[in-house]
């Protein structure tokens, strides 16, 4: 099963391009992945734009591996950067990947991953040929717990204690969302 993505795929909602990141996006993702609201409960975050080149790189380098894709988030005319999502670590034998995301805190609570999503979720399924596609949130992160009930992912459990984040344990949730029209057990019979 070969998962590699061949051409980058765009996707325009009402409001939203979901697009490949470029040089020019160097700026805006540092303002959110430095921002303290935005890296509370995220688990990448950058100190200058130098730095924030590493990110910009990985999104290249996973979609250039077939490992994962991430897509920038803007306004249909270019006028105003959201944020990101993108769909990474993923694992071909079990067909699965994680589901990641983030926003500018000036566009939180208008709609916009419930409108997004939709489309990520499709191309994960269909274009990745996915099984499952699962989301780790940090137990306090009440919004994105909210999002993957609206979302309709399924609560799985808690992992408690299971990662150190700024010198104190952290638990996450797990969520996960299915193909359920790909056949069912065993996979290959």
């Amino acid at each position: 099963m070969d998962n590699k993505i061949v051409g980058f795929p765009e996707f325009k909602t009402k409001k939203v391009l979901l697009r490949r990141f470029t040089a020019a996006d160097l700026e805006n993702v540092f303002r959110g992945l430095s921002d303290p609201d935005v890296i509370e409960f995220y688990g990448v975050h950058y100190d200058s734009p130098e730095a924030t080149k590493k990110q910009l790189a990985w999104f290249e380098e996973i979609e250039n591996n077939g490992t994962g894709i991430w897509w920038a988030l803007s306004s249909l005319d270019h006028s105003k950067f959201y944020g990101a999502v993108g769909i990474y670590f993923l694992n071909k034998t079990h067909k699965k990947a994680e589901i990641g995301f983030w926003l500018l805190p000036e566009f939180w609570g208008k709609g916009l991953m419930v409108e997004i999503m939709p489309f990520v979720l499709e191309f994960g399924f269909s274009r990745m040929n996915l099984r499952r596609l699962e989301c780790f949130v940090e137990s306090e992160n009440t919004k994105s717990r909210k999002l993957m009930g609206k979302l309709n992912f399924i609560y799985e459990g808690t992992m408690k204690d299971c990662e150190i984040k700024n010198g104190k344990y952290i638990s996450l949730d797990i969520y996960a969302k299915f193909n359920l029209s790909e056949a069912s057990f065993p996979p290959n019979a």
